[in-house]
């Protein structure tokens, strides 16, 4: 390893006075709010007092700034010395920090961006490097922007298989101005980890990966400067900075709870604050400061033009052109949609289906604005998380849709990050045929319910499709859109408007019998069913519901009443939190109306789509079958 220009004592001395002050903070705010993760935050203070106070440019006055530098903290359960990092910067009293995890306090057990100097939060661990490394993807391709990413990470974490999703993407995408910083200090939660110090193993897995690798001493200020500097020196890699010793081995370690006398580096410390041991060691502590009088001052980043991207005004140059009666699978409206929103910032990602998605078309005019993740969804949805962060761009990431369901842990994480995600999930339901359940989205509609302030949109045809993705872009919060894989046909005229939330009547009369809702492929099977019923004197209102999250309780009410109270609903998705639960959520309370559900009871199999639609009671003739045994 090259080394920078040594830094002068004077630096070194106060770097690490610094790292010794925040180690006291971490400790005095964990043992007054009586919990927290204090030994975790002494193993990184040296690597959070050199980054906050000598390598990362930002403002003090605006930490969210499009220009700073960008830190994560992936090992979210060390949050009180990133809390005391941003007080010793002057950002907030540093008394604060007594506020620690209560009730009416912002400085939470894990990050949250309630908080302004947070982007994302952590604390599932595993998710920091994938956010870190969307953010980093947008500085070199989007920004052309000098501003750096750093992202700590715990070494318990590291067996996390999305941290290494996160590492082949950093490689392959040649981020040279991201760093992965590794606290390698040997204990997880119950047990070491399962590498220990074994610094040869880790060095080989990343250099494996694409990354320079570097082996540090990671309480020596010097070394980590040197690693630092190289990281700025390095073209056409990412870096990672194993924060443990230096080559050849030598005993000074990154320990968990450094300096902390009969603590550190021992089993069974972990998120337990120091209690009746916490003086003690607040005492020990501060006799190792010489001097604090001199405090380093962090450097502002260049300047730049960089502005946050106006979603209010994103919207299609061009409004949908199709023909009634037209067949228009929705997934291929969701990729026309995209490429006609007018920004240069909307951005897709996706997971080596884009030709099925149809993201591609994006692809095909703008090839950096359409990020290839590959087989991994996990670390997509980080990615996008990343990309979305300081309004700079509008990420939209789009696969099959049951392959959300591997992600769920990362998309609750985007919902407390506050993200813009959007999520487009296609192949839904058992309406795709002989691909088998494997590949058949049929719990989507539930999992994306259950997110909060996540908009769930439902269209049913290419028109609806596409200004679900035009409103979708517009939201400030997450949304999923659903798509679907057979050919629908054109219901709605090019000029026809759509709101969230508002549910759109597509057959009518004066005698209807019943309320039918259903959306796209089981839509288009309540409108066959309709005139088979018709020809018999039996005539059904149906309802397109567009949003299911949130469902149209007001619309649903009065038409179900104006049809005698009687509602069907029918879907192509497990009887569980999809359509029909939405729609008995929205009449729980309205007295004289029954719903009754028709979804896919069981297990699906591989099948051609209408056979598979009959043989699950979703097609027309079980709709009419439903409809008869409610008159």
């Amino acid at each position: 390893m090259s080394t920078s220009d040594k830094a002068d004592s004077k630096t070194i001395e106060s770097l690490q006075n610094l790292a010794h002050r925040l180690r006291i903070l971490s400790i005095d705010a964990t043992n007054k709010s009586n919990s927290g993760h204090p030994t975790s935050c002494c193993s990184m203070a040296e690597i959070v007092s050199v980054l906050f106070f000598n390598e990362m440019r930002y403002k003090l006055t605006a930490p969210k700034d499009p220009a700073n530098d960008r830190f994560i903290l992936s090992k979210g359960h060390a949050a009180p010395i990133l809390y005391a990092a941003w007080a010793e910067a002057g950002l907030f009293p540093v008394s604060d920090l007594d506020n620690l995890r209560k009730l009416d306090s912002d400085l939470e057990g894990h990050p949250t961006p309630r908080l302004n100097f947070v982007d994302v939060a952590t604390g599932s661990l595993g998710q920091g490097l994938g956010v870190a490394a969307g953010m980093a993807y947008v500085g070199k391709y989007l920004d052309s922007a000098d501003y750096r990413t750093y992202c700590l990470i715990g070494d318990g974490e590291a067996a996390e298989g999305s941290i290494w999703e996160a590492l082949n993407f950093a490689s392959y995408y040649q981020l040279d101005n991201l760093v992965a910083i590794f606290d390698v200090n040997r204990l997880g939660q119950s047990d070491p980890t399962s590498l220990g110090h074994d610094m040869n193993t880790y060095k080989n897995r990343l250099e494996s990966f694409g990354f320079h690798a570097l082996v540090v001493d990671g309480h020596n200020i010097q070394e980590l400067l040197d690693a630092l500097a190289e990281a700025k020196k390095t073209s056409g890699k990412p870096t990672a900075i194993l924060a443990f010793c230096k080559f050849p081995f030598i005993n000074s370690k990154t320990f968990k709870g450094k300096y902390i006398p009969g603590i550190e580096d021992l089993e069974g410390w972990h998120g337990k604050p120091l209690g009746s041991n916490g003086p003690a060691a607040i005492e020990a502590i501060q006799k190792l400061i010489t001097d604090l009088d001199v405090k380093p001052v962090p450097a502002a980043p260049t300047e730049s033009n960089l502005v946050p991207v106006d979603a209010s005004s994103i919207k299609l140059s061009d409004p949908p052109a199709y023909t009634k009666g037209d067949k228009v699978a929705t997934r291929v409206a969701y990729g026309t949609a995209l490429v006609k929103l007018n920004s240069d910032r909307v951005i897709a990602l996706d997971c080596d289906v884009k030709n099925s998605t149809n993201s591609e078309k994006l692809r095909k005019i703008d090839k950096l604005r359409h990020i290839e993740c590959f087989i991994a969804e996990q670390n997509m949805v980080g990615v996008g998380i990343g990309v979305g962060c300081r309004h700079r761009a509008i990420p939209f990431c789009s696969t099959f849709a049951t392959f959300f369901t591997r992600a769920f842990d990362q998309i609750r994480m985007g919902a407390i990050s506050q993200s813009n995600l959007k999520f487009v999930g296609s192949h839904a339901g058992v309406s795709i045929g002989e691909d088998g359940p494997s590949q058949m989205g049929l719990e989507d509609l539930a999992m994306f319910r259950t997110v909060p302030n996540c908009t769930v949109f439902y269209p049913s045809d290419a028109v609806s499709t596409e200004r679900a993705v035009e409103i979708a872009a517009r939201l400030p919060d997450m949304c999923f859109i659903r798509t679907s894989r057979p050919n629908s046909t054109v219901i709605y005229d090019n000029d026809e408007s759509f709101e969230v939330g508002k549910a759109k009547v597509v057959k009518k009369s004066d005698d209807d019998k019943v309320l039918v809702i259903g959306a796209c492929v089981t839509l288009e099977e309540a409108l066959t069913a309709s005139k088979q019923l018709a020809e018999e004197g039996v005539n059904i209102r149906i309802m397109d519901p567009f949003t299911i999250k949130p469902i149209d309780r007001e619309g649903i009410i009065a038409n179900a009443q104006e049809c005698g109270g009687k509602i069907i609903t029918v879907e192509d998705h497990y009887p569980e939190g999809g359509l029909g639960e939405a729609v008995l959520s929205a009449v729980a309370e309205c007295p004289g109306i029954i719903v009754k559900k028709l979804a896919v009871p069981r297990i699906p199999r591989s099948g051609p789509p209408t056979a598979l639609l009959d043989m699950f009671g979703i097609s027309a003739k079980s709709i009419v079958e439903a409809v008869k045994s409610l008159n």
